[in-house]
Formats: structure tokens, C-alpha cells, sequence
């Protein structure tokens, strides 16, 4: 999953961005209002922490923007002010969840967490699909109930297939989702097949049905049709 951090604290911003991170999670970070609106502009995320005091803008103003560009986007409010007022604005913009600094790093990962169940999967962390069970909490692929050996990359993977069901995504996309802003610097996406190709291999070995499927010369579906 793919996260946009927005927060104008260098030093809380790497610290959450290092966190994150060892989660599992892609994460970017954005310092001001404006160079946030162009991340969000130019890339697709799962989901948003957004300050409400920025430089250059406010922070509710980012959450319209946010809506305007991506209804399935997750909003969390991170903030200094415990304020009921900017709370109540904030949620009836459309932002899922409201943080008070200072927070553990643990309770922020938890309440990302939550937001991505309730977006993605229902408020799940038990996603099925078919004879595949994905327990999210501890990143664990179950096929016909036999524990899948899996990189932190695969994982990664299937679980972006499965929340894309039936949709054709580019190779561009996935190195997207999956590596971030590093993927415009690579100099072929080849990877994005080995990667693929390796997956392929330990579901089906694994006994699972082949639903990913190449769509060609643009990229692949997972799909059970």
C-alpha cells in the first residue's frame, strides 16, 4: 500500500516515513501545501496523512483537493491542535480519522491500518479471494489453507492485484505502487515481470488457480473470469 505523508516537521516527517516504512508500507512525504497538491496531481496513494497547519496552505483545503482528485484515497488529520471544531471540519470534508500530536508511532500504524480495512476491504483484515486468504495484520498468503512463503515484495504484489480486481494495470502502475517515487528513475520495468513470474509460480505450485492474466503490451489483470 502506497501512503502520502504531509507534514511540514522535517524531523517528525522522516521519523514517520522511517516507521511506516518498516510496516510495509511505500511512503512518500510532502513538506508544503504545494508540493503536496503536485504529488497528489501526478500519482496515485491509499492513503493520506495530512497537517493542518502547512506552509503555503491549510491543510483542510488539501483534504477538498484530495476528494476532487481521489474519492478512494484514506485521509488521516494529524495535528498540534486539539481542536473540536478543525476535528468536525476536517471529518465532514471527508477525512477518515483525526490524530493528536503527540501520537505513538504504533497508534498511527494502527489507525492506517483500520483506514486501509474500511477503504480496501470492508473493515476486514481476513480478505478471500477464492481459495486465496490474505490475513493483513500479519502479512500471511494462505492457499487452500497451506501458508505461502512469500517475499515482503510478492506480498505486496498480490495484495494490489486483489484490491484492483478485474481492473488492467500498467507496468508503470505497479512499480508505482509498489516502489514509489523511486520507480520514474529505473531504467526498465523488466523487474516488474520477474516479480510477477515469481509470484505466478509459488501460487500455482501452491495448488491456486492462474487468475493473473497478461494483458499484452500493456500490463495485467487478476482476475477470475
Amino acid at each position: 500500500m502506497k501512503l502520502l505523508l504531509i507534514e511540514d516537521e522535517k524531523f517528525l516527517a522522516n521519523e514517520i516515513v522511517t516507521f511506516i516504512t518498516r510496516e510495509g508500507f511505500v511512503c512518500e512525504a510532502a513538506y508544503d501545501y504545494n508540493s503536496a497538491l503536485l504529488k497528489l496531481n501526478l500519482h496515485e496513494y491509499d492513503c493520506a496523512i495530512v497537517d493542518i497547519t502547512l506552509p503555503g496552505g491549510s491543510g483542510l483545503e488539501l483534504i477538498e483537493q484530495i476528494k476532487k482528485i481521489s474519492k478512494e484515497t484514506g485521509i488521516i488529520i494529524i495535528s498540534a491542535k486539539n481542536s473540536l471544531s478543525d476535528k468536525l471540519t476536517g471529518l465532514n470534508l471527508g477525512a477518515d480519522d483525526y490524530l493528536t500530536k503527540p501520537f505513538h508511532l504504533a497508534e498511527l500504524n494502527a489507525r492506517i491500518q483500520s483506514v486501509l480495512r474500511r477503504r480496501k476491504f470492508d473493515g476486514d483484515s481476513k480478505i478471500v479471494f477464492e481459495e486465496i486468504v490474505v490475513i493483513s495484520d500479519k502479512r500471511e498468503v494462505r492457499i487452500n489453507d497451506v501458508l505461502l512463503d512469500l517475499t515482503r515484495k510478492e506480498y505486496d504484489f498480490l495484495l494490489y492485484f486483489i484490491s484492483n480486481e478485474g481492473k488492467v494495470l500498467t507496468k508503470e502502475a505497479i512499480a508505482e505502487h509498489i516502489w514509489g517515487d523511486i520507480a520514474d528513475s529505473f531504467d526498465s520495468l523488466d523487474f516488474v515481470y520477474s516479480q510477477i513470474k515469481n509470484l505466478r509460480k509459488k501460487m500455482i505450485e501452491a495448488g491456486c488457480k492462474d487468475y493473473l492474466k497478461s494483458v499484452y503490451g500493456v500490463g495485467y489483470k487478476f482476475t477470475n473470469q
